[in-house]
């Protein structure tokens, strides 16, 4: 089963997470399949790639509850309402 989860990144007290799609079986710094976006939560800035988060969802990937509430803030469920999330 694959999630969308955060990987830490960044230097200590400055901690910045990629959104990655990865194992579930897998570490927090484990090895993931591909890197869907970032946030920054000092700057309080999010990138995503729209076309691979939602391809990911469409195969049956779950969100974290903390990704999930980031792409709610980017209101990317509005688009695709046929997404089903926890």
């Amino acid at each position: 089963m694959v999630k969308l989860r955060l990987k830490r990144c960044g230097r200590k007290q400055r901690a910045i997470y990629r959104i990655v799609a990865i194992d579930v079986r897998s570490r927090r710094e484990g090895r993931d399949l591909r890197k869907v976006g970032f946030y920054d939560p000092i700057k309080n800035q999010t990138y995503l790639n729209v076309p691979v988060i939602l391809y990911f969802l469409e195969k049956g990937a779950q969100p974290t509850g903390t990704v999930c509430d980031i792409l709610r803030k980017a209101e990317l469920f509005q688009e695709r309402t046929s997404i089903r999330v926890n």
